[in-house]
């Protein structure tokens, strides 16, 4: 049903903005003191951030996740399971490429340097480790590879990078991180992972399943900071 579980998606939702309209509100009384037109607009854009956040889960609850999660148990059953993790490595991309917060942070990246840093070389960069990651993560369902296996190596070499990439890359990339891990990931590919290993013979979903969110977390990090190294090498050759 549409409309099922609505109650429970509003209440989540009030209980998640009314701290953060409290706590404006404590400033707003004690230090800020801003004009009362101002609080009027801040409540109507509370009012449509309610109601854009309860028809976005609603939808999540109703739609991405049962469509996710069909959607992976048919892949778990076709015979050649390798071509999951082709698959995995489209999917991502394509996920990432819609995610609204990963292009939120590249329109800032450009602002912030200028445009020195160009935002699409940015997204192509936040989606194609993300691709490569989702690829992994299919490979981990499909060959069982613990979930150790590949995210204590990927943060050593994250912290390896560190010394390498470019210092403007270094925040970006563990914000990139962040807003790689949104809506469209979360609701979307994790769905499609958890059918995937509930089709698959002898994998558990909350063993094999779940951790996906994990790699997609990692991926940028990665991937923008190896931008980062591209960028040094660079400068270097022009010294």
């Amino acid at each position: 049903m549409v409309f099922g579980g609505l109650w429970d998606t509003l209440l989540s939702v009030v209980k998640a903005l009314l701290p953060l309209l409290g706590l404006f509100l404590v400033f707003q009384f004690l230090f800020l003191k801003l004009p009362r037109h101002y609080i009027f607009n801040l409540l109507k854009g509370t009012l449509l951030a309610v109601a854009g956040l309860l028809l976005f889960l609603q939808g999540v609850r109703i739609g991405f996740l049962p469509a996710g999660e069909a959607i992976g148990e048919v892949l778990g059953s076709i015979t050649r399971k390798w071509l999951l993790i082709p698959f995995g490595f489209f999917i991502g991309f394509l996920t990432t490429w819609t995610e609204p917060a990963v292009r939120i942070l590249c329109d800032q990246v450009e602002k912030a340097s200028a445009a020195m840093i160009r935002k699409y070389v940015v997204i192509y960069a936040i989606c194609s480790g993300v691709a490569l990651f989702v690829g992994l993560g299919m490979a981990k369902i499909v060959y069982g590879i613990p979930l150790t296996y590949i995210v204590v190596p990927g943060y050593i070499v994250a912290l390896v990078m560190l010394w390498f990439s470019d210092k403007e890359f270094l925040s970006v990339a563990f914000d990139a991180g962040g807003v790689a891990t949104g809506p469209m990931a979360v609701t979307f590919l994790m769905a499609i992972a958890i059918g995937v290993s509930s089709a698959i013979e002898g994998r558990d979903p909350l063993i094999h399943g779940f951790g996906l969110i994990a790699l997609i977390a990692l991926a940028p990090i990665l991937s923008v900071m190896a931008l980062g190294f591209l960028f040094r090498l660079k400068q270097w050759k022009k010294e």
